[in-house]
């Protein structure tokens, strides 16, 4: 029996809903309207103009990118043990990433009103940065191979952990990190020294969880600016705790990403690759390190966690029940978690408004333990 996914019904919800456009085009109207919100309500905010501001300059600048990368011959080369559907994606280009991170920097850097904010943005920039290197160096390699593989595991993990120490050195010399992690219900736990390895930690978790998100049309980019926005208006509602600053870096990230989603949304024009999804991680993680928002980003990301643990589970299991034929049982048809689902019979097009759907949940959790 064929695990492909079945075709959808020909009813018109079924066509309104799965139409990429229509889904993407309310994601931007939820995202706009809760800028919009958070500026009429919360004294000092200002999250509308730089998301307004980054989102048509990203959508402009890929548009223009598009043909560029089709010229350079950036086609993603398509793993060959990947759901079959995706065998016809195979030349779209990808690393457009390239395109759309520093839109969302160069905005996010305006929205400094002193130096010791600049100074974090700068750090912000830089670490961001890093990881699109990291990113496209990989991206890279596997183009030049024409396989899906590009960077050994290892050596990605060494550059983005040498990337992370340097960050963190930086912070932990202008003293911008806590030592103590907020937790909901006004809770917290004094973390110490400690402090600094979960610091690296959640910038390799999370970069690589993004990066495994990215594997369905407009998956990685749409909860990309979801989350980013979350954190906006988390940061917003903590009073006089909040940071409007990186409250508008947030925001123009998000602008970037929800104008790459225009044309990465199914059937996607454009991939991010690595290039992007690692930035994204990397700016995310930076965002909640220093702003003692650690808590809201793992709540807020949950789709990101769901499917980085997917991986591991289905690595450890499949190892711990490995027999003599060198066949072990698996949790999940397939891994990460999106490709489970479309074995299963559902198409991507559904699949990814859904995961959509669930952060955007997972923020409304995570806004509400905050109010509390």
């Amino acid at each position: 029996m064929s695990n492909s996914p079945k075709p959808l019904a020909d009813t018109d919800t079924q066509r309104w809903w799965t139409k990429g456009t229509t889904s993407a085009s309310l994601l931007g109207i939820v995202i706009f309207a809760a800028s919009f919100t958070s500026d009429r309500f919360i004294a000092n905010s200002l999250l509308s103009l730089p998301l307004m501001i980054s989102t048509l300059i990203s959508v402009l600048i890929t548009s223009w990118g598009i043909p560029k990368l089709r010229a350079l011959k950036m086609g993603q080369v398509i793993r060959e043990d990947g759901p079959q559907t995706h065998q016809r994606k195979s030349g779209t280009p990808t690393m457009g990433g390239l395109l759309v991170v520093p839109v969302g920097l160069i905005i996010g850097s305006f929205v400094s009103v002193n130096g010791e904010s600049s100074e974090q943005l700068l750090a912000l920039s830089c670490i961001t940065l890093a990881y699109m290197v990291i990113g496209g160096f990989d991206d890279w390699r596997s183009l030049t191979r024409g396989t899906n593989t590009g960077l050994t595991p290892r050596g990605k993990l060494l550059l983005q952990t040498a990337a992370g120490l340097i960050f963190l050195t930086w912070a932990g010399w202008q003293h911008w990190i806590d030592s103590s992690i907020a937790l909901p219900l006004g809770m917290s736990i004094q973390m110490g020294f400690m402090i600094w390895p979960l610091a690296l930690f959640v910038f390799l978790a999370e970069s690589n969880a993004t990066n495994l998100t990215d594997g369905l049309d407009g998956l990685a980019s749409g909860c990309g600016a979801l989350v980013f926005t979350g954190l906006a208006l988390q940061l917003m509602l903590r009073g006089n705790d909040g940071n409007p600053v990186l409250a508008g870096f947030c925001m123009a990230m998000a602008g970037a990403w929800l104008g790459f989603l225009m044309h990465n949304r199914n059937p996607a024009q454009v991939f991010m690759g690595d290039t992007g999804s690692l930035a994204m991680g990397a700016a995310l993680s930076g965002v909640a390190i220093l702003s003692n928002s650690l808590w809201p980003l793992l709540i807020m990301g949950g789709v990101f966690l769901a499917e980085s643990l997917s991986v591991i589970i289905q690595v450890w299991v499949f190892k711990a029940t490995k027999g003599p034929d060198g066949v072990g049982r698996r949790v999940f048809r397939m891994a990460p978690l999106h490709h489970h689902f479309e074995l299963g019979g559902t198409p991507e097009q559904i699949v990814v408004p859904a995961f959509w759907l669930a952060t955007a949940g997972l923020i409304v959790l995570a806004l509400t333990l905050k109010a509390l």
